[in-house]
């Protein structure tokens, strides 16, 4: 085979440091749309940004020319110093280290999208640290790992 193809969707969710509840509604779709301009010059289309306060989901495909943790680092680096950059927040800004970032089917894109689109009903059931658990038992992992 003469070509070399990928097409990787990534769910990826990453915190604010503490979980501190620092992206208010005024301020969450410049900060959306600022990661979503990262994310295009990294080369990896994105589909949906959403979140809550104290942490974010966005599913993008991932640049062949990427690894997820250069992808991840730059978007969490460059989105802080954007926030503090333009004062978005009350207090210093910054994400809480680390991120968790799964593979999705391409056959589940559409259910991941409407779930990252649905983060504040589904946040009204369900708190962040739930979620959170219930992802990585899903992934068959632990806290620990």
């Amino acid at each position: 085979m003469s070509h070399s193809y990928n097409k990787i969707w990534i769910h990826a969710i990453w915190a604010t440091k503490e979980r501190m509840p620092l992206i208010h509604a005024n301020v969450e779709n410049q900060i959306h749309q600022f990661i979503a301009s990262q994310l295009s010059e990294l080369g990896c289309s994105v589909s949906i940004i959403n979140g809550m306060p104290d942490h974010l989901h966005c599913l993008f495909l991932l640049s062949p020319q990427k690894s997820i943790a250069e992808v991840m680092k730059q978007i969490k680096g460059s989105s802080s110093h954007f926030i503090n950059q333009h004062n978005l927040t009350e207090e210093k800004f910054a994400w809480q280290t680390g991120y968790a970032a799964y593979s999705v089917s391409a056959s589940v894109v559409e259910k991941v999208v409407e779930y990252i689109r649905n983060q504040k009903t589904h946040h009204q059931k369900k708190t962040f640290s739930q979620e959170y658990e219930e992802f990585l038992l899903a992934y068959g992992l632990d806290k620990h790992h």
